[in-house]
């Protein structure tokens, strides 16, 4: 959500420019290259991995000492096919965890939300599989970790997304 929003100003920025000045800028070297450069700055923005936003607060969470829970941890070498309701498993137990950090005023509180609802943009924007296959387990099919395993099956399915 946060590198969707500044990609949005910087849009709207040259948005801007290009209303006010459009036809003279074209005119001349700069203008085109400003013209190039809006065309590109969406390109950039959609080549960029959509979870890394999600990872970056995963790093700031994972040595936590005030969050104590087990979580249903999805296994990270699942069917290509399984990915989303993975990811969907691994949000779950973030709103788990957020709860957990409610209840008791964690320092971390923050970043949790910023990772639960990051998450869920990203979840809605990839749109990776409609259809869930059979053989795609519930999330409480999963067996259960401690917090630390959890994070760590987290980044590993992230990174995994992001190739």
């Amino acid at each position: 959500q946060k590198t969707h929003l500044k990609s949005i100003c910087l849009q709207y920025q040259l948005y801007l420019l290009l209303n006010s000045h459009f036809f003279c800028l074209l005119k001349n070297e700069m203008g085109l290259i400003i013209f190039f450069l809006c065309a590109y700055v969406p390109k950039t923005a959609a080549g960029h991995c959509k979870w890394a936003e999600v990872l970056k607060d995963l790093e700031q969470i994972k040595t936590s000492k005030d969050i104590d829970v087990s979580l249903y941890t999805a296994n990270t070498d699942e069917d290509k096919e399984c990915q989303e309701p993975v990811m969907r498993c691994f949000l779950l137990e973030t709103k788990v965890i957020l709860q957990e950090c409610l209840i008791k005023n964690c320092s971390k509180t923050q970043d949790v939300l910023n990772i639960w609802k990051n998450g869920n943009a990203s979840l809605e924007n990839n749109k990776l599989n409609s259809t869930t296959s059979a053989k795609c387990k519930e999330c409480e099919e999963y067996e259960e970790k401690n917090f630390t395993e959890f994070i760590e099956s987290f980044v590993k399915v992230i990174q995994k997304e992001c190739k």
